[in-house]
């Protein structure tokens, strides 16, 4: 059966893989249209079996939140090079991950993710699209890592990405009051706290939010460090206890000086602006990603 230029077009349209790799796989089938798309993903599969041990460490975050700041999503997919990382087929994939999850709130991990039918194209699966993009693009390809924050009081979640699409953030914070939450006021602290995030990268809202093996952990560390110092262990203790504070100002939110006036603590701007506008504000909840680095 002579191959035509429209059955390779059609083909390509429907994979997504390269011209040549269309022509060969129609040829290999004998025109038969469902045998050469079942190559294609034989071959795609194997291809990504090979790059998959590749290191990915490049790629980008991507967010997406309800214009009425009612949810939000942030998403990091790796790839091997930035040059990768920038084509279109990367990003409207990333994109389309977003799209996905935005609406799709069951989905809570990656595993579960990649075998719900991917949603430009419900014939496949998320992982059976991502295969087919590796063999495409030629690299490795990982959907790392996504969370989901979601709002049912008052109050508004924001997202931030930097630009450069290499840091994103989302964060929720309420208000005791449906009008409060509505005000323009709010709207703007919750903008500045997404901010402070993105740019001072704090792990926790507060002291309390820290795991309790992970605070003692690094007392450990701290204790390590004046073990041999001829103290008494009251005042050992008083360094230690003055160490850890030192490090919740820079890892807990709450604790760290306002990047618009470093003469505020954010409890402090928090509670400030609690008085201004009659209710209680709090941070209830941030994510923030940077390609790269964290779990």
């Amino acid at each position: 059966m002579a191959i035509t230029t429209d059955m390779i077009k059609q083909l390509r349209e429907e994979t997504g893989a390269g011209v040549l790799e269309c022509k060969k796989a129609l040829e290999a089938s004998g025109g038969d249209f469902d045998r050469a798309i079942a190559l294609l993903r034989e071959k795609g599969l194997a291809t990504a079996a090979k790059k998959a041990g590749r290191e990915a460490n490049e790629g980008l975050v991507g967010l997406q939140v309800d214009a009425n700041g009612r949810w939000g999503v942030i998403l990091e997919v790796n790839c091997e090079t930035d040059f990768v990382a920038r084509t279109e087929d990367f990003r409207a994939f990333t994109q389309a991950l977003l799209q996905q999850l935005s609406a799709d709130p069951a989905v809570t991990d990656v595993p579960a993710l990649l075998e719900r039918p991917f949603v430009l194209d419900h014939n496949i699966t998320v992982g059976q699209h991502l295969t087919a993009l590796v063999a495409k693009l030629g690299e490795n390809i990982v959907i790392r890592r996504f969370a989901r924050l979601q709002r049912d009081g008052d109050g508004w979640i924001e997202g931030y990405l930097h630009p450069g699409d290499r840091i994103g953030v989302i964060l929720h914070a309420s208000a005791g009051d449906a009008k409060v939450a509505e005000s323009v006021a709010f709207r703007e602290l919750v903008h500045d706290l997404v901010l402070q995030v993105a740019a001072a990268a704090p792990e926790y809202v507060a002291p309390a939010n820290i795991p309790a093996d992970v605070v003692e952990a690094k007392r450990a560390v701290y204790r390590a460090e004046i073990t041999d110092e001829k103290k008494p262990e009251a005042i050992k203790e008083r360094i230690i206890a003055g160490k850890l504070d030192k490090w919740y100002e820079t890892i807990c939110l709450v604790r760290q000086p306002f990047i618009k006036n470093d003469t505020l603590r954010i409890a402090d701007l928090l509670e400030q602006k609690s008085k201004q506008l009659g209710t209680p504000l709090t941070i209830e909840r941030f994510v923030r990603y940077e390609l790269g680095t964290g779990e």
